[in-house]
């Protein structure tokens, strides 16, 4: 359930972001997304590890994954906050589909080497 409500908000604040909505809540929705987003991905992929530091990773990696967007956008003149969602978002949905296929394969080559 908190899980789903961290979703929708994460969702939410994206949407308000990319559709340059003005609201009260844009901000901190947009905020917990860029910290969420990231965070999950770089969770997904470190599978091997126990919750608690898996959780402090995640949370290193969306600062880095956040900053290096930034930075990136800065260095090309290309910064604009729809822009550094957008961006944030690719790279989230990126490492969350590299986790994805890695686990996918390793799971294939146990079930064929059985």
């Amino acid at each position: 359930m908190v899980a789903g409500a961290a979703t929708a908000i994460a969702g939410v604040g994206a949407v308000l972001a990319l559709a340059d909505i003005g609201s009260p809540l844009r901000a901190p929705f947009t905020l917990f997304f860029l910290i969420v987003a990231p965070a999950c991905a770089v969770g997904a992929a470190l599978r091997g590890l126990d919750p608690l530091s898996r959780s402090v990773v995640a949370a290193g990696g969306a600062v880095a994954v956040d900053m290096l967007v930034a930075q990136a956008m800065l260095a090309l003149h290309t910064w604009t906050v729809r822009g550094g969602v957008a961006a944030v978002a690719a790279v989230s949905l990126l490492l969350f589909l590299l986790a994805h296929v890695r686990r996918h394969r390793c799971h294939t080559a146990k079930s064929r080497a059985s």
